[in-house]
Order: C-alpha cells, then sequence, then structure tokens
C-alpha cells in the first residue's frame, strides 16, 4: 500500500508532526511525504539535552498504545536492537488515563451478551489499573460471592492498533529502501513479527488460556501463585480472574518484604524452572507484574505475553548456561553456532576471543555479584555484531531471565544468583542420564531411523519418476558471481558497438558507390558523414581497450 493511500490521513501527519518535534526530521525527509518542507515549519521541541535513544521513547510515549507495546515488545529482542535502546524501551510507561465507566460497561455487556446485573452483584467504579490496552476493574459475581478482577480491552483499541500497525508497516518499508544504515535492522521483518505479537496480544482469550496452563506449573512447592481463571465468561476482549489481595512489588520500599531472601530465592527458582524445565514462560516478569500476597507469596500477573521452548531448546540453553557459569567458551561458542542462524561466515576463533573477553570482564567480580543476566544479553549483543540470529523464544527467554534476576535483586540485593543456577542446572543436567530420559531418547531415534526407512524407497521413486517425465528440477543459487556478469555486459556492449560501426561503414561505402547527391569533394555528402562518425567510434572503443587494458 502506497503512503499516498493511508486510509487515516489525519493520524498519519499526527505520527509525522510527533516524530518532527523530537528532532527526527532526517527520517521525515527519506519518505517524502506531500507537504512535509510545511511540517518542518513548525518549532521543534528543544531536545539539546536528551539522546537519541530518550527522545525515541519520548516520541513513543506521546504516539499512544500501539508505539508503546511496540517499543515494550521490542525491548525484548536484544538481537535486534543495541543495548542503549533496549535500556530506554524497558522504561516505557503505558499508565493513561482511564476510559468512562459508562463504556467499560457497554464493552463488558457487548463481551458477555448479558446485562452487568445478572452477572454481577458489586462492580467497582474505579479501576485498579489503567494501561493503553486495558483496564482492570475489581468486581463480585452474583452466583457465589466470590470477588474477581475483570481486565477489560479499550474500546475501538483494536481499530487504532491496526491503523498504526498499517502506518508502521509503510513506514517501514520506506526507510529500509532508502537508509543504508537502517537494512541490517531488516524493519520491514520487525515489523510483521511486532503485529502479529501484538494482535495476539489483543486476543484475551489467549491470555485466559496462558494463565490455565502457568496454574498447571505453579504448584504449592514453587512458592509462586497464578490467580484462577472464569473460561466461561473471557472473551477476545475480557478476562475474569480471580481477585487476589496483595501488593505490587514495585510499590514496596527496601526492607518492607518480610523474608526478603526466600522471597528472592522461590522467585528466581520459579523463573528457571518456567525455562528450563517446563518450557513455557512468563515473557516479562519486572516489579510491576508481581503481587506479594499476605501470606508471604508471589503471585504472577499479565500473561499477555508470554514464549515456548521446544525440549531440544531447553537442553541447548542448559548446555549454554553450564558453559557460561564454568567459564568454558569453546564449549559456548560451539553451542551459540549449534542454535544461532549466520548470515555470513564467521570467524570461530575472534568469536571465542570475544566471548572469553566478555567472560573474563563478569568473572573479575566475586561470584556472588557476578551477574547472569547482563552476561547473556552481552553474549547476544555480540552475535548480532556477528550477523548472528538466534530464534525469538530464546531471545525472549534470556531478556526474561534477566528481568527475573533484576526483579530478584531487586527484592534481595546479595542474593548469590550464580549458586542458585548453578544447583538448578547440576541437577537438570543430572536428569538427562537418567535412566529413562535415556531410553526415551534412543525410542525417538530409532521410531526416526525406521520411518525414513519406511519413506526413503518412495521418495526415491518419486524422484526417478519426475526425471523420467522431464519434470525434475534442481534449484541453485549464484554467488560471488558479480565481478563474472560485469565483465560478461562489458564483451556484450563492445560487440554490439562495434557490429554497429561495422554497419556504418558498410552502409556508408554503398552509399559512395551510389553517386547520389549531394556531393561533397566530389562524393556523396551521406557517405562521407556515415565514414566520418563511424571513424569516430571506431578511435574511441580502441582508445577505450587501449586505456583500460582490456584487450
Amino acid at each position: 500500500m502506497d503512503i499516498h493511500t493511508v486510509a487515516n490521513l489525519g493520524r498519519f501527519k499526527e505520527i509525522v508532526l510527533i516524530l518532527m518535534k523530537y528532532g527526527f526530521d532526517d527520517l521525515i525527509d527519506h519518505l517524502d511525504i506531500p507537504g512535509a518542507k510545511l511540517l518542518q515549519k513548525i518549532p521543534a521541541l528543544h531536545h539539546e539535552d536528551m539522546g537519541t535513544f530518550e527522545r525515541i521513547r519520548h516520541a513513543f510515549e506521546e504516539l499512544g498504545p500501539t508505539f508503546v507495546k511496540f517499543g515494550q515488545i521490542m525491548s525484548l529482542r536484544p538481537d535486534l536492537l543495541p543495548q542503549g535502546l533496549i535500556d530506554e524501551l524497558s522504561r516505557l510507561q503505558d499508565d493513561v488515563a482511564p476510559v468512562e465507566l459508562s463504556r467499560i460497561k457497554a464493552s463488558v455487556e457487548k463481551s458477555t451478551g448479558k446485562p452487568l446485573e445478572e452477572i454481577f452483584s458489586v462492580f467497582d467504579e474505579k479501576p485498579l489499573a489503567a494501561a493503553s490496552v486495558s483496564q482492570v476493574h475489581r468486581a463480585v459475581l452474583k452466583a457465589d460471592g466470590l470477588a474477581v478482577c475483570l481486565k477489560v480491552q479499550r474500546p475501538d483499541i483494536r481499530s487504532k492498533v491496526k491503523t498504526d500497525l498499517d502506518i508502521l508497516g509503510i513506514v517501514a518499508v520506506r526507510l529500509h529502501e532508502r537508509i543504508e544504515d537502517l537494512k541490517p535492522y531488516d524493519l520491514p521483518n520487525m515489523v510483521r513479527t511486532i503485529k502479529r505479537t501484538l494482535l495476539r496480544e489483543l486476543d484475551f482469550k489467549r491470555e485466559a488460556r496462558n494463565m490455565k496452563i502457568a496454574r498447571t506449573y505453579a504448584t504449592e512447592e514453587t512458592g509462586v501463585y497464578i490467580p484462577e481463571v472464569y473460561e466461561d465468561l473471557c472473551t477476545e476482549r475480557l478476562v475474569v480472574m480471580e481477585y487476589v489481595m496483595g501488593t505490587r512489588l514495585k510499590d514496596f520500599k527496601a526492607g518492607e518484604v518480610a523474608d526478603p531472601e526466600g522471597l528472592a530465592r522461590k522467585g528466581l527458582r520459579f523463573a528457571i524452572k518456567q525455562v528450563l524445565e517446563d518450557g513455557f514462560f512468563h515473557a516479562d516478569p519486572h516489579p510491576g507484574n508481581i503481587l506479594i500476597m499476605d501470606e508471604g507469596r508471589i503471585c504472577l500477573v499479565d500473561w499477555g505475553m508470554t514464549g515456548r521452548l521446544s525440549e531440544r531448546d531447553r537442553s541447548e540453553f542448559i548446555d549454554l548456561l553450564k558453559a557460561a557459569v564454568e567459564k568454558d567458551e569453546a564449549t559456548m561458542v560451539r553451542t551459540l553456532l549449534r542454535i544461532s542462524r549466520d548470515e555470513e561466515p564467521v570467524d570461530q576463533r575472534s568469536l571465542e576471543r570475544e566471548v572469553l573477553d566478555i567472560l573474563d570482564s563478569y568473572y573479575a567480580v566475586p561470584l556472588k555479584d557476578m551477574n547472569i543476566g547482563r552476561l547473556l544479553m552481552s553474549v547476544t549483543e555480540l552475535l548480532r555484531t556477528h550477523r548472528l540470529r538466534l530464534p525469538p523464544d530464546l531471545v525472549i527467554m534470556t531478556k526474561a531471565l534477566v528481568t527475573a534476576e533484576g526483579t530478584a535483586r531487586f527484592i534481595y540485593p546479595d542474593l548469590n544468583v550464580v549458586e542458585e543456577a548453578r544447583d538448578h542446572i547440576s541437577r537438570l543436567m543430572m536428569q538427562r542420564f537418567r535412566p529413562a530420559s535415556l531410553w526415551r531418547g534412543l525410542r525417538t531415534s530409532v521410531s526416526q531411523f525406521l520411518t525414513l526407512q519406511q519413506e526413503l524407497p518412495r521418495r526415491i521413486e518419486d524422484i526417478i519418476a519426475r526425471a523420467e517425465k522431464g519434470k525434475l528440477t534442481i534449484g541453485f543459487r549464484h554467488e560471488n558471481l558479480a565481478d563474472l556478469v560485469n565483465t560478461l555486459d562489458d564483451i556484450t556492449n563492445r560487440l554490439t558497438f562495434a557490429i554497429i560501426i561495422a554497419a556504418m561503414i558498410v552502409g556508408s561505402s554503398m552509399i559512395i558507390t551510389t553517386g547520389v547527391g549531394p556531393l561533397l569533394f566530389g562524393f556523396p555528402a551521406l557517405g562521407i558523414i556515415g565514414y566520418l562518425i563511424s571513424g569516430m567510434l571506431g578511435l574511441w572503443l580502441v582508445f577505450k581497450i587501449l586505456r583500460w587494458r582490456k584487450f
């Protein structure tokens, strides 16, 4: 879709004005927007005291919910963006003024298909929280008198988000095509990924399902609680869950938490368990998404963004963590190369030296002060500079571990994270060699081999049949043939030029023999002119060949 056909030109103009306000005129110039010169006369905000990344954050906050969510999701992708920008995007706030109660009630009634009074005996007018995409109200179920929380999607938020995502897609394509420095970031693909993630987050039934799955893993022994979900009342725009009494961790001050060491250890162990054992984890466990219940248990809320890891992913990440804890750079690099996608050939020895340099800098501090999460983030940033890409869920998981570690240290700064991680990793490593695990792996390998044995004759027969019918096609790709192509083009051009000169000489000679006027020096003028032009072109061609020694 072209920029001139954007359905909501008013919104596009608003985006452009805010970008100009924060000093991004150079981006606007590359978009070729009609009337941009007039818009640039509008005075910009004085932002000399702000860096580029800080201006991006302020612009996103002013641009509204889509851009705030865009930034929050991108803050989970250190494989795509520099660390300074990641830090700024992590600070994005989406606390906004609440929607009118009448509109919220109408939205709930539309979602449930029933009048509010039939379902709830109490519905609090004041929201517990108001964010850019939704707001939360406390209510009481009429059927059994249980207190619940209603997470209600803001009216019309979907259409606004889709409009903004369409505009973002157009801008991303334009900037990708016109700014060479932005091409490594692949902005169009980035926007497509964010669009898919954000539209999933707008489906509240998915969040309800995520909470139900998380409850199966959060047992009494973990010390973590997940609110119960009332699935029969949940829709794409409404989540009804158990009301949990507690205080958000971000509202606690240092020293107010009872048994901070035990609480921090529980939270960190559960985060590691989610990632390395369950393969299903909360993607953003920051203090704003954690409640401290009255009995001292941790309650995790806001399950809109989650990640999933296969058993193979978890196994490879355990190897990576083990190598990091043991300062084994060779194993660490081999594991990274095994799980990443390389866009260009990689100098493995150079990568090993740089990984060792990162490990040395982190091991220079006392073991209890070592920050495993930051170490992994540094390694992820190193991979980005080497044009290596980790699978998205692995990157999001790394960021989730970083956030979980930061939250644990927020509760208890002296927590020995390395020891906690080492015990968990050692136990999981031992589980691989249990007879049951080995037997399961052997059965899987045998099953795959037998399947291949059954499929192989049929596949060979299919190839032969295609070859007999002349329908067998083989695909291949040329690489590093640019010089050859240029040489062939040059040869072709010179041959064509020589043939044209020869044709002009032959034609001029034929005209000379006719004796047709007008005459010049007793010979036909057209023939003389043809000789002169072909002679000059021939001399120019010889000069070029001799000059570039292409003979």
